[in-house]
């Protein structure tokens, strides 16, 4: 099982410099959460749509992707409206829906549904090792580049090894429960996988260091910026600029 998903495709997007694709994915992230206008969120959750389109992704993807977001979103449209102050649309005993709670609710769903949408296009669609390779260039901290490289290969091991002690407790005939006994099994549960992992890792350092690590990954190839990158980002900043003036103006 892969739990870090590569979305491989050959459309533009897959294409782009992946510096830029993670300078436009940041930016546009941080102009849709800080924007309130609606016609700013609309043309945002626009663009996003449009990027599934030039990615030439599945829609089933997208929407799987955003199922457990939209979840989270549904209770947000529900509780926050008789929460927030304002316009009165309905009464529910002492309580009012209100139109103010309403617009509110819905502008967090477009902000949300529009930024997961847009790094999915952006982001999922570059190799785990090769975002890192970016982040790299990106002046990104060495050392949260070392966590994000050592996570990215050793979570599906963990996940295998997860995997491996909950059959084993299925094969001895355990079924959890609302009890002491699930309790505890879960705690041992934990605390192996935590020992194993441990164990895991003192066991990777001491062959890296075999093999003369000193704490800094080297990078052999480098990127370069292509005639369509360019032309790319210079439309893409234009537009994202527009966004900004259309918010501020």
């Amino acid at each position: 099982m892969h739990l870090i998903e590569h979305l491989s495709g050959d459309s533009l997007i897959h294409r782009l410099d992946p510096r830029l694709r993670i300078g436009l994915a940041l930016t546009f992230a941080v102009l849709l959460a800080v924007s309130r206008r609606p016609p700013v969120l609309i043309l945002g959750l626009g663009l996003a749509l449009a990027a599934v389109l030039a990615a030439r992704l599945g829609w089933r993807v997208i929407l799987v992707r955003l199922g457990e977001l939209n979840l989270f979103m549904v209770l947000i449209l529900v509780l926050l409206p008789f929460s927030s102050p304002g316009e009165a649309l309905f009464r529910l005993g002492p309580l009012s829906f209100t139109r103010e709670g309403l617009y509110f609710g819905l502008a967090i769903a477009a902000k949300g549904n529009a930024i997961v949408i847009m790094l999915t296009v952006l982001l999922s669609t570059i190799e785990a090792t090769t975002l890192g390779h970016a982040l790299s260039h990106l002046r990104v901290p060495a050392k949260l580049i070392h966590l994000y490289f050592f996570t990215v290969r050793y979570v599906d091991l963990l996940h295998h090894e997860y995997v491996r002690l909950t059959r084993a407790m299925k094969a001895r005939c355990f079924k959890p429960g609302l009890n002491r006994h699930t309790y505890r099994s879960l705690g041992y549960l934990v605390a192996v996988l935590l020992v194993r992992s441990l164990d895991r890792s003192e066991r990777i350092m001491a062959a890296m260091k075999c093999r003369g690590f000193q704490g800094r990954l080297y990078l052999l190839d480098h990127f370069a910026l292509a005639r369509r990158d360019v032309v790319f980002g210079l439309l893409a900043a234009a537009v994202l600029a527009w966004l900004g003036w259309l918010e501020w103006s």
